[in-house]
């Protein structure tokens, strides 16, 4: 079971909605999970089940346009056109510092998956030397130019439609190509080989929603923020960092921008960066077939690093 909280956004409107899941016993570490695009936190629900009946504290948050904390339907997948990513890194910080009046010094980790993976890339950037270790799940690199055009498009769309406004060109510019590989079941079938997940993944009306114009600024402004050299070269150089991805996985570029993470974190001076590429697996594996050993490479991970 979970404890839900709430606490103010930093957008000084909503009501972001939290959940904490605690051991029965001690509290060996803690760990903030990051969800990812199009979702919710509650998603990350077995995983959390899982690491707090091995002893860890385990948080998330709902994103502003994800989850509970919207005002309404219509406001999933809308980021505030001005400067969203720096909204939601707030959010995460201000759960980060909740969590922290609780534990004191007890060992503190980061999980980002998909966008909430270059969250998490941004944050330990930013300020890395209060983690003990940072997973970052269903990643990727992109070249400048092109988050630059991505935050170009949705302002000039949002120019004459609104922030609001949920464009298919945007839509197709991130998302285009990702079912390429695929049996094209589905629009999501990029996300899983699991086919059930995929149906649970489309059935789940706070999961898939077009982002607006405001949220793909947010996408794009984040993703680019993550890959640049500076924000690689700031991630504290003794920071254990752990890399884990689908083999399958579009985001990633079927692997090979995990590959250039890795790369980069390497010579970027980090001496403890670990790299787990699941063979077959796509975008989501935590829902793929290799869930059970992704969550137990996760857990050994911590659990070195405490």
């Amino acid at each position: 079971m979970y404890q839900e909280i709430t606490y103010p956004s930093s957008d000084k409107k909503t009501t972001i909605h939290a959940y904490i899941w605690r051991p029965q016993g001690a509290i060996r570490a803690a760990v903030q999970i990051i969800h990812g695009m199009a979702e919710y936190a509650l998603r990350y629900a077995p995983l959390a089940e899982y690491l707090a009946s091995r002893g860890f504290l385990v948080f998330a948050e709902d994103h502003l346009g994800h989850g509970k904390s919207v005002l309404s339907a219509r406001e999933l997948g809308y980021f505030d056109g001005g400067d969203g990513s720096a909204t939601v890194l707030k959010d995460i910080r201000r759960l980060t510092q909740t969590v922290r009046e609780e534990t004191g010094s007890l060992p503190f980790f980061i999980m980002g998956h998909s966008m909430g993976s270059f969250f998490a890339r941004k944050c330990i950037a930013d300020c890395g030397n209060q983690f003990a270790g940072a997973i970052i799940m269903g990643t990727g690199f992109q070249p400048a130019a092109l988050t630059g055009f991505g935050r170009a498009a949705a302002s000039l769309v949002a120019l004459f439609r609104g922030w609001k406004h949920r464009s298919p060109f945007i839509d197709k510019l991130a998302f285009g190509s990702y079912n390429k590989k695929t049996q094209r079941r589905t629009p999501y079938d990029w996300l899983s080989v699991n086919r059930a997940n995929v149906d649970n993944y489309m059935a789940d009306e706070l999961c898939g929603v077009t982002f607006t114009c405001g949220g793909f600024k947010t996408l794009f402004s984040i993703v680019g923020q993550a890959c640049r050299h500076s924000t690689i070269k700031n991630t504290p150089k003794n920071l254990p960092v752990l890399l884990v991805a689908g083999s399958d996985d579009p985001v990633g570029s079927y692997s090979k921008g995990v590959v250039k993470l890795y790369n980069k974190y390497n010579a970027a001076g980090l001496d403890d960066v670990e790299m787990t590429i699941y063979s077959g697996a796509r975008h989501e594996i935590l829902n793929e077939d290799c869930a059970p050993q992704v969550m137990a490479d996760i857990a050994e991970f911590m659990t070195e690093h405490i």
